[in-house]
């Protein structure tokens, strides 16, 4: 198995579904981003002390603001990441989003909106890597809206979970064209949307839902 079969094998199931729509072209940048996302999350998530996390956060954004011929070699992430376009700043702006969410619970709700604005601060990036200036203010609103449905699906603390949920539920919906090369964050989107109207799990395809995919992923709406 390939360094990047083995990045796309983390995904959780969504962003490995909305990730099959990308375009040849468009796929490794966007596997980049998502597994990227997917890797802090889990340091977060998985960290039994906040400092714990800190400090792995630490690592990953004194990599990524080094050269790319400094950086450690044996880490496939940093490998692919390799390809992003720009400066890391971005990507440095994802890692301090993340450690947003390693204060004392119940986190407030600033913390959840700086998470996700720095989540959808990465895709309008992404769509700077294809070349779309004109995706790159739907991308900020759709991710931000994807971001806080999906941090409200995660939470296990009853306070932080609903002052996601009620962050969600106020935001602007509305569906709005991108090119194909972020046909993924219109999925994501898409799913989130729903399940946010429907006051469902983000994270539980239904057969509905997969109806869902099919159709964002082959006209983007």
């Amino acid at each position: 198995m390939s360094d990047t079969d083995g990045l796309l094998e983390g995904l959780p199931v969504l962003q490995r579904l909305a990730l099959s729509y990308a375009p040849a072209r468009a796929a490794p940048t966007t596997l980049a981003l998502l597994a990227l996302d997917v890797r802090l999350a889990a340091i977060v998530r998985s960290a039994s002390e906040p400092m714990l996390a800190q400090i792995r956060l630490a690592w990953w954004r004194e990599q990524l603001s080094k050269d790319w011929p400094e950086q450690p070699a044996g880490e496939p992430l940093l490998q692919i990441l390799q390809d992003w376009e720009g400066g890391s700043q971005p990507l440095v702006g994802l890692i301090n989003g993340w450690e947003e969410m390693t204060g004392e619970a119940p986190l407030a709700s600033s913390a959840l909106e700086a998470l996700a604005d720095a989540r959808a601060k990465a895709f309008v990036a992404l769509a700077d890597q294809f070349g779309t200036a004109a995706d790159r203010e739907p991308a900020l609103r759709l991710g931000q809206n994807w971001a806080l449905a999906d941090i409200a699906a995660h939470l296990s603390h009853p306070e932080e979970r609903r002052v996601a949920s009620q962050l969600a539920r106020a935001r602007d919906w509305r569906v709005t064209p991108m090119s194909r090369n972020m046909r993924p964050l219109a999925i994501l989107h898409g799913l989130a949307a729903r399940a946010t109207r429907r006051g469902e799990n983000l994270h539980e395809l239904s057969p509905s839902a997969m109806f869902t995919v099919l159709r964002l992923g082959f006209f983007g709406r």
